[in-house]
C-alpha cells in the first residue's frame, strides 16, 4: 500500500489523533516555551500531514488552498518569538488558524451528511468535526484575547501556550455545556461568543445523532 493510499484509506482516523493530540498534548508537557516554540510548529506539520488525505480526489484549487494554509499555520508559530506580543501579528495567526481549521471542518462535514452508510470513517470524522470545531473556536476567541485582555476573567496570558490551553479548556467545557465557572467573558461581546460556542456544539450533536440514526436505518434497510 502506498502512502497516499494510507493517507486517503485512514485520513479521518489519522486526523481525529492529530486533532487530539494538538488540543490536549500539554497534559503531558510542563516546559511552556518547549511548548510554544517546538511542539506547536511540530503539531502543525503533523496536522498538516493529517489532513492530506482529507482532501485526496478533492480537486486541484482546494488542495492548493490547503497547502497554503498549512504553510502559513506552521509558519506563524515559528516567527511567534520574534513577533511576541505584536497585536497585528497575533490577530493575523488567530486569523489564520480560524480559517484553516473551519475549511478542514468544511470538508469533513460534509462528507458526513453525503454516503447512506455507518463504517468507522463515519464515526472518525464525527470526532474531528467536533474537534476541528474546539479548534475553530479556540483561535476564534485568541483573536478578542489578544486585542483586550479583559474580555475574559480566569485566563493565565503568561505565555502563549498558557493562554491556548486554557481557551481550550473553555471551549471545551462550553461546547459540552459543563460551564465550571473558572472563566467568564467580561465583555458583551465574549458573552456572545460563548453563548454562540455553547449553541454550536449543541446544534452539531443534535444534527449529528440525526445523521448516524439516519444512516443506521437506511443500512438496515439496504440489509
Amino acid at each position: 500500500m502506498s502512502i497516499r493510499s494510507f493517507l486517503h484509506k485512514r485520513k479521518y482516523e489519522l486526523l481525529l489523533i492529530a486533532l487530539i493530540q494538538h488540543l490536549f498534548i500539554g497534559i503531558v508537557v510542563s516546559d511552556m516555551p518547549f511548548y510554544t516554540e517546538i511542539l506547536w510548529p511540530v503539531n502543525m506539520v503533523i496536522l498538516g500531514l493529517a489532513s492530506i488525505g482529507v482532501f485526496i480526489e478533492k480537486g486541484k484549487l482546494k488542495n492548493i488552498v490547503k497547502d497554503v494554509l498549512t504553510v502559513t499555520v506552521i509558519a506563524f508559530p515559528v516567527l511567534l518569538p520574534f513577533f511576541k506580543g505584536v497585536p497585528e501579528f497575533m490577530f493575523m495567526l488567530n486569523l489564520s488558524y480560524v480559517i484553516f481549521f473551519s475549511f478542514i471542518f468544511l470538508e469533513v462535514f460534509k462528507f458526513l451528511i453525503k454516503p447512506s452508510y455507518i463504517n468507522t470513517d463515519i464515526i472518525s470524522a464525527a470526532g474531528c468535526g467536533f474537534f476541528l470545531l474546539i479548534e475553530t473556536f479556540v483561535f476564534l476567541l485568541q483573536i478578542w484575547v489578544y486585542a483586550d485582555q479583559s474580555s475574559f476573567k480566569g485566563i493565565d496570558y503568561s505565555s502563549p501556550a498558557h493562554t491556548f490551553i486554557d481557551l481550550v479548556y473553555y471551549c471545551s467545557i462550553t461546547l459540552t455545556t459543563i460551564g465550571y465557572g473558572d472563566i467568564t467573558p467580561n465583555t458583551h461581546y465574549t458573552k456572545l461568543a460563548a453563548s454562540l460556542i455553547g449553541i454550536a456544539g449543541q446544534f452539531y450533536s443534535v444534527v449529528l445523532v440525526g445523521i448516524l440514526i439516519s444512516k443506521f436505518s437506511n443500512h438496515s434497510n439496504s440489509e
